[in-house]
């Protein structure tokens, strides 16, 4: 490059402003068969750079995910991409080998997937309390609906089958679940001879959608829910803030909001955009045998029976803003 430079008729003062070296190295090199070693550039500063340490502690306190982090610098005021985000939380996070698995996609309004997740003992209201996570995702769409309860027993699911349906609009033709009691007592070879558990067998009988089950031990054929469950815990749970079992449920239903109105991680699509697509079955109410079996008004204690916003309106909005 030196000679070149020489060559078109360049002195060695200029040629050592142009190559950054000194004017005795250019002379030296001049004279000499070999090259010098390339002058290290600087780094270019990035929009990142401030916020990079800040970056490090989150990522070594807790296993965030990289949507996490770039919510919380923008919030400090960062305005980059979130490509930059991720890049750079890739090479400071250990990286864990992945399995190949079969993906089974489903058509629209044929099934969605429910699972429950249990959250440990939390500071809920100034208390030690076991949480759990109700978790449904329409199969099509992935939209996605949480609420955390404090029991699990079928008076609590059926509650939260009857918020998710209101947040969705609807219900899908089939719900996958797990070989859970409050859902079914024993399993049998045929779906026919299953023994289902009688109040959970009013409730679906009574809204006429098919309950499946997941084969045992075979976590895959929910993947779509267990993916969920794991997204809520690292990128809703994990360095949260709550000051109440209310307070965690208004900040979920704010993060399924977000998290329905980004693209999924797997399609690529925002869930908000498909889920008319779905052609869910319409709502009904719930029959007087399963309020007499359980006094479903308990449901309105807090945490449990949580309304959200209607779909339609947030659907809108979203619309609005696109």
């Amino acid at each position: 490059m030196m000679r070149d430079l020489h060559h078109q008729g360049l002195n060695i003062s200029q040629i050592a402003r142009e190559t950054g070296y000194h004017r005795n190295t250019v002379r030296k090199y001049l004279t000499s068969q070999t090259m010098p070693a390339p002058v290290p550039r600087r780094p270019r500063p990035s929009k990142l750079d401030a916020y990079k340490g800040y970056i490090q502690d989150r990522i070594a306190d807790y296993p965030l995910t990289a949507t996490r982090i770039f919510r919380e610098i923008q919030e400090m005021g960062f305005d980059g991409s979130y490509t930059i985000v991720k890049d750079y939380i890739r090479t400071i996070r250990p990286q864990v080998p992945l399995q190949a698995v079969l993906r089974f996609e489903t058509k629209p309004g044929v099934q969605a997937q429910v699972d429950w997740s249990e959250c440990n003992h939390l500071n809920i209201d100034g208390r030690q309390k076991r949480l759990y996570c109700f978790n449904m995702i329409l199969g099509y769409s992935r939209m996605r609906y949480a609420v955390f309860t404090l029991s699990t027993d079928t008076y609590t699911l059926i509650q939260c089958h009857l918020n998710a349906f209101e947040y969705f609009g609807g219900y899908t033709e089939e719900i996958l679940y797990d070989n859970i009691k409050t859902v079914i007592l024993k399993r049998a070879l045929r779906a026919s001879d299953h023994q289902w558990n009688p109040k959970f067998e009013d409730f679906f009988s009574q809204y006429g959608f098919i309950p499946r089950l997941c084969k045992p031990y075979c976590p895959q054929t929910k993947g779509k829910i267990e993916n969920t469950v794991g997204y809520i815990k690292r990128d809703f749970l994990l360095g949260g803030t709550f000051s109440s079992l209310d307070d965690m449920n208004r900040q979920l239903l704010q993060w399924c909001n977000r998290v329905n109105a980004t693209p999924h991680g797997t399609t690529n699509e925002i869930p908000f955009d498909h889920l008319h697509q779905e052609n869910l079955k319409p709502l009904r109410g719930v029959s007087s045998r399963i309020r007499s079996q359980g006094d479903m008004d308990r449901f309105m204690r807090p945490g449990v029976h949580f309304y959200p916003a209607r779909i339609c309106t947030l659907l809108h909005r979203h619309r609005q803003n696109t």
